[in-house]
């Protein structure tokens, strides 16, 4: 297949069950990168295998390692997917097809439509999890990660484009693994509230719950979705509510911050 001169960026942190699939869905790509933090398992071994460049790059939080990853590309034009994604034969195509007209375009990024598999199986009508927009394909000189620790999102302006087949996102492979990771990522919103001293408001807490859930059962049409898009929407909802507790604990009792830690390193969750 013909190669245009982007660079393919994943980063990773024990991903060796996915990041061979991630990567030999972008065959186009003249560079493949991958930026891991300390992987234990074979992530390493499987990426260069796969043709990719591996750097290591200690946890900066999301915002800050997409940053530095960018910075480590030899090509301006730069596809950023995580290690549970992968292109769709039919996006491949697309992109071949488009990639020419973008590349010598004045174009910022281009937006991508990603789909999510949960519980083992495409979502068909939960909004969030069919065809959400998100801008993943960009120029280094035009867009930059927002500098947070989490649910970083990419800033530009100017002109850009939009494709239209999906691709995919494995949303975690268990529920089990899903708690980990609102855990993790709860953590990391309430460090950013703290460095900018957000006010806590415990009292919105169960409104909170009743009208995250109601936006993403009824709303979002998680309802069509069965049983999978109720458990989905109590995950949302759960989440938005646990880290207003954890936020509000952080405040009264500092030293809970340094012990949660402690655990996160223990489960191998805060890298």
């Amino acid at each position: 297949m013909q190669t245009f001169p982007i660079s393919l960026v994943v980063m990773t942190y024990n991903e060796a069950h996915t990041i061979a699939r991630c990567l030999d869905s972008v065959p186009f790509a003249a560079e493949k990168l991958v930026i891991d933090c300390g992987s234990t398992d074979d992530t390493i071994a499987i990426a260069e295998a796969c043709g990719a460049r591996v750097v290591h790059q200690d946890w900066l939080g999301f915002g800050p390692q997409r940053n530095f990853a960018q910075s480590q590309c030899r090509h301006d034009w730069i596809l950023a997917l995580d290690a549970d994604e992968y292109l769709s034969p039919t996006l491949i195509a697309e992109m071949t097809t488009a990639l020419p007209g973008v590349l010598a375009s004045d174009k910022a990024a281009v937006w991508l439509r990603r789909s999510l598999i949960y519980m083992g199986a495409p979502m068909r009508w939960y909004r969030p999890a069919v065809g959400e927009r998100m801008a993943r394909l960009y120029h280094r000189g035009r867009a930059r990660w927002r500098d947070v620790r989490v649910h970083e999102s990419l800033e530009f302006q100017g002109a850009s484009g939009e494709l239209k087949a999906p691709f995919y996102h494995l949303n975690n492979r268990s529920l089990l693994e899903k708690q980990l990771k609102v855990l993790r990522y709860s953590e990391l919103k309430c460090h950013d509230w703290l460095d900018r001293a957000k006010p806590v408001r415990m009292w919105q807490t169960p409104w909170v719950f009743v009208l995250a859930f109601f936006k993403d059962y009824v709303l979002r049409l998680g309802l069509l979705d069965g049983w999978r898009g109720f458990a989905i929407s109590q995950t949302a909802a759960a989440y938005a509510v646990y880290k207003r507790m954890r936020y509000f604990e952080m405040t009264h009792d500092p030293d809970s911050v340094a012990t949660a830690s402690a655990a996160l390193r223990r489960h191998q969750l805060d890298h």
